[in-house]
């Protein structure tokens, strides 16, 4: 395979225009067990499994310059690093370690004979950014524990939007464009083989789509893009049959989705628990909590829990100060015993091993869907489904189609208009006189649109609602506007 892809491309990250390698990648090893060979975890024999991810991620924002309208995109990390009086900036190198330091650390554990385990997701942006400050650093260490055959079956990267865009409020047309432009970024960072080993997708802000049209492409997405499971929050889906949350949240399910033509996709759901404390991965509380956990019977065999979570890799003193000491503390302990470390893929491929088969699984569906499907003929299309759910927001407040994410009291659509009209006036821009105009991915003017696009879609201009951040989401809008209607297109 050609692993040479050029990570920058006049002066862009390299997000488009080698669509037939990316998806050669992500079909390559399809079917075969990419963690199982090196696994060395005696499957039939532990009684439970944990898995932690860290998520990383820094925003590009308009800060450098004087001037927000001419300000060059770059890094939050860069502009915390130079202006360090301000608020929590003194925070920016402890920040810049924490994105490397699992390179330094699975290195140390595995040559002292342990077996680490660690998921790992960065956006697109933080990637971008770190490379444009010069952090080359931080490539150096994660290359070694993503591309050296004695450390890479420790390592899960997972895939995730590029610009960190929340799934229920983005366009689906523009989140495929995430999802591509992450897979082609990596891609020509670690090398198409590297990329040709993910399996799993982490969405932003653990947010995901339970409007029945928008659910349906968010599933079809990642299968279209090879991904083979999502992580889901557990507030997030529920059973179809009673709409409870799942009770076996420590076994793998398969979200089902169907939307208003009847049309039905699949994929499997890795379920995280217990909201978005950070301490629940910087004190390794699914080690402890899977120590308490017995194998259960599930499809005729024995098979043992996985307790996953996932938080910030980098964020609260938590995470920044503890969550080192108690990484080594839990590997040290779990190493060798009857609840080891375990990646998500890892933990499938021994299941499938097992004779466990996909449609074995117990299914979920995304919250609040049960009543539509009780009130809704199969097929009858987007305008009866708008019915519908249009008739279940009189009969109960709580119902709603924003999604679900590791917070049930945060809304990504209500509070930011302010926000969303420019974030909506610059994705129809460019659908207008970019997708639908069928422009050739790979070109500068394709990729400088794509890359601003994306850049204005990134959760945190929605997350503060008002303000500074308001206010760089909507220059970056502007400019996709600019580019689209008066450079070369």
């Amino acid at each position: 395979m050609n692993t040479e892809l050029f990570e920058n491309i006049n002066g862009l990250p390299n997000i488009a225009g080698s669509e037939d390698k990316i998806e050669q990648a992500m079909q390559d090893k399809k079917g075969q067990a990419i963690f199982l060979p090196d696994s060395q975890i005696d499957f039939g024999k532990i009684k439970s499994a944990f898995s932690v991810a860290l998520h990383m991620h820094q925003p590009l924002i308009p800060a450098g310059g004087d001037e927000l309208r001419s300000a060059k995109l770059i890094s939050n990390l860069k502009y915390m690093m130079d202006n360090p009086g301000i608020g929590d900036n003194h925070n920016a190198s402890v920040f810049h370690w924490c994105y490397k330091r699992m390179g330094e650390f699975i290195p140390q554990l595995i040559e002292g004979s342990k077996q680490p385990r660690v998921m790992l997701e960065y956006s697109g942006t933080l990637l971008y950014g770190l490379r444009q400050m010069g952090a080359n650093d931080v490539f150096d260490e994660l290359k070694k524990i993503t591309c050296d055959p004695n450390f890479r079956h420790a390592v899960e990267w997972l895939g995730c939007p590029w610009g960190h865009a929340v799934a229920p409020s983005t366009p689906p047309q523009d989140f495929r464009l995430h999802v591509k432009a992450w897979q082609h970024h990596f891609a020509a960072i670690f090398g198409l083989e590297a990329l040709s080993r993910i399996r799993g997708f982490s969405p932003s802000e653990m947010a995901l789509p339970n409007h029945p049209d928008i659910a349906y492409e968010f599933v079809k997405t990642l299968k279209d893009c090879g991904y083979e499971w999502v992580l889901v929050q557990e507030h997030t889906v529920e059973q179809p049959e009673n709409g409870h949350t799942p009770e076996k949240q420590h076994i793998p399910h398969r979200l089902v989705c169907q939307n208003s033509k009847g049309k039905t996709v699949s994929i499997i759901a890795i379920i995280k628990t217990q909201g978005s404390d950070t301490k629940l991965v910087a004190q390794m509380q699914p080690y402890y909590e899977a120590k308490s956990l017995s194998r259960w019977k599930f499809a005729g065999k024995q098979i043992p829990p996985l307790v996953t979570q996932i938080a910030d890799g980098e964020n609260g003193g938590v995470m920044m100060n503890e969550f080192p000491s108690k990484y080594f503390e839990a590997i040290n302990d779990s190493s060798g015993t009857d609840t080891p470390a375990m990646n998500a893929t890892e933990y499938l491929e021994h299941l499938f091993a097992m004779g466990i088969k996909e449609e074995d699984l117990p299914v979920v569906q995304p919250i609040f869907q049960k009543p539509i499907w009780a009130n809704f003929k199969a097929g009858s299309g987007p305008k009866a489904l708008e019915k519908v759910i249009g008739e279940l927001r009189k009969q109960d407040h709580r119902f709603h189609m924003e999604g679900g994410s590791w917070t049930n009291n945060i809304s990504w659509v209500k509070g930011y208009d302010d926000v969303i009209g420019p974030m909506e006036q610059a994705s129809s821009s460019f659908h207008e006189k970019v997708l639908s105009q069928k422009r050739s991915t790979n070109t500068h003017d394709y990729r400088n649109a794509l890359f601003h696009l994306m850049t204005s879609q990134t959760s945190c201009y929605r997350y503060w609602g008002q303000g500074l951040w308001t206010d760089y989401g909507k220059e970056i809008c502007r400019r996709v506007n600019d580019i689209v209607y008066y450079d070369k297109f």
